[in-house]
């Protein structure tokens, strides 16, 4: 196949790198899906004007503006402030969870780049040999490349790459 024909230049079973997205999906469980729903309602508009009306429907309750009979958790709110409270001990726990996650999420990336970046070295390695290209020469212009960029970075935030 050259992809002429099928509009492919290799056959899909050629390709060895995995799918990120696929092999992160493998290892989800259900509970990191309700944690992952948790946090995003929680850092959401929506939350915010929830929780915005669910206090003043609250206060203006207890205050007696709509009738005296209605009080159940009188100033400083005590029972608004238990809930608000063990909601935040949630809500901290969900994030945390969320976040220990995306960091599993950001370590698999970087597994796959590494399989990736070693592939294509090996790859090029063999290539290049069989052009008859010199690795060692090319290795070279590779770290001066590397030392140039690394020497830009420094004197753009001003800081001494030597210690």
């Amino acid at each position: 196949m050259d992809g002429s024909t099928d509009g492919q230049l290799f056959a899909p079973e050629k390709y060895h790198v995995r799918d990120e997205r696929h092999a992160w999906h493998a290892v989800l469980q259900t509970q990191d899906r309700v944690a992952d729903r948790v946090t995003d309602f929680a850092g959401s508009l929506k939350f915010v004007y929830l929780h915005s009306a669910w206090f003043a429907i609250w206060i203006v309750l207890n205050i007696g503006l709509i009738g005296a009979g209605l009080k159940f958790d009188p100033f400083p709110f005590g029972l608004l402030t238990m809930i608000v409270s063990l909601e935040a001990i949630f809500l901290s726990t969900f994030v945390m969870v969320s976040q220990n996650r995306q960091s599993r999420r950001a370590d698999l990336r970087s597994q796959l780049d590494f399989e990736t970046n070693l592939r294509a070295e090996i790859w090029a390695i063999h290539i290049g040999a069989v052009l008859g290209i010199d690795h060692d020469h090319v290795e070279g212009i590779v770290r001066q490349a590397i030392a140039a960029s690394a020497e830009t970075e420094t004197e753009g935030t001003g800081a001494n790459p030597e210690g």
